[in-house]
């Protein structure tokens, strides 16, 4: 009788902790990192903004190419620099992602991105032989990490890590969050998302794609997809609102880093969903370069990663090419918010 009776108090006791942690009252920080912004809804029982903030600046004095006294920065400008933990996660995930697509991905070709009018500074006229000439500092395989230290075979090359760095923050404050043992939360950064747990609804949250219209205003809005997310990752990558038009061709930010000229695959959009934000954000922006059928092919090989291509067929209608799971996050009533 008393083990029954002490059995009976211990789990009223943890439905009364069950009880109070969903009362508990859901949190909403906004702000700016990378020059993009962030929005953060999580569960807990007090406010966190200052927290958040002390954890996104210090990131990005690692990470951020526009801040001059962040790690990343000063690689590319050959500063005496050692790399913390942040930089070594993401320059190893890069060139993992980069063994895998056979080069496609590529951190290193940001002078590419440059050449094209892509990146933050434009460095020469774009001909053939400017190409050439970039490529011959571009490539994942001439840099490599001796300890704290960035080896460079040559001084001019640099590092853009903007194609993961975005997903990383998000797995870097979903580690804040975890280690606070708070269980429901969703942490977007410049559009890359990770989720766990549940929404105010007590429902996964819902996460919106849009069409891939041509708009580089970003007014053009329409939804394609709602994607159920719960503890899981989810970036996407487009060329429909940063590109350009010169004499009558259409020019996308997805620079190949092997041809060193803009990606001209048919995918307008890819989606990813990965359980960590860093992976599923660098493998978006490498399928936008691989193309569909190459995309799929990798996709197949990596165990718990799911997609959504978008692109155009023959008479111009958005089609949808997804992996055979995809289906179960997809929410099929789209006339509710």
């Amino acid at each position: 009788m008393k083990i029954k009776k002490w059995t009976s108090v211990f789990l009223l006791f943890c439905m009364s902790l069950i009880a109070c942690k969903r009362q508990m009252p859901y949190f909403f920080t906004e702000g700016e990192i990378f020059h993009t912004n962030f929005h953060i809804k999580y569960q807990h029982n007090r406010e966190l903004s200052k927290e958040i903030k002390a954890c996104l600046d210090s990131f990005d004095l690692s990470l951020n190419p526009f801040n001059k006294n962040s790690i990343i920065y000063k690689v590319n400008h050959n500063e005496d620099v050692e790399i913390d933990d942040w930089f070594a996660a993401v320059f190893n995930k890069a060139q993992e992602v980069s063994e895998i697509t056979g080069g496609i991905y590529d951190v290193t070709c940001a002078p590419l991105i440059n050449l094209w009018g892509f990146g933050y500074e434009k460095i020469g006229e774009t001909n053939q032989n400017a190409i050439d000439s970039v490529k011959q500092f571009v490539g994942y395989t001439k840099v490599r990490l001796d300890g704290k230290k960035v080896i460079k075979e040559d001084m001019r090359l640099q590092i853009n890590a903007s194609s993961l760095a975005k997903g990383y923050a998000c797995d870097v404050i979903a580690e804040l969050f975890d280690y606070m043992h708070i269980c429901n939360y969703m942490v977007e950064i410049g559009g890359e998302i990770r989720a766990k747990g549940y929404n105010p609804d007590n429902q996964a949250w819902k996460i919106e794609i849009t069409k891939p219209f041509d708009d580089c205003s970003g007014q053009k809005m329409e939804r394609l997809e709602i994607v159920q997310l719960k503890d899981l990752s989810l970036a996407t990558s487009g060329n429909y609102r940063n590109f350009y038009i010169k004499d009558g061709k259409k020019y996308a930010h997805t620079i190949n880093p092997v041809t060193g000229y803009p990606s001209e695959e048919n995918i307008l959009s890819a989606t990813v969903i990965y359980p960590d934000c860093m992976t599923a954000d660098a493998f978006a922006t490498a399928f936008m370069a691989l193309g569909r059928e190459k995309a799929c092919e990798i996709a197949s090989h990596i165990p718990e990663m799911d997609y959504l291509l978008v692109y155009l067929d023959a008479n111009g209608n958005f089609q949808e090419e997804k992996s055979v799971r995809m289906e179960k996050y997809l929410f099929k009533d789209l006339s509710q918010p």
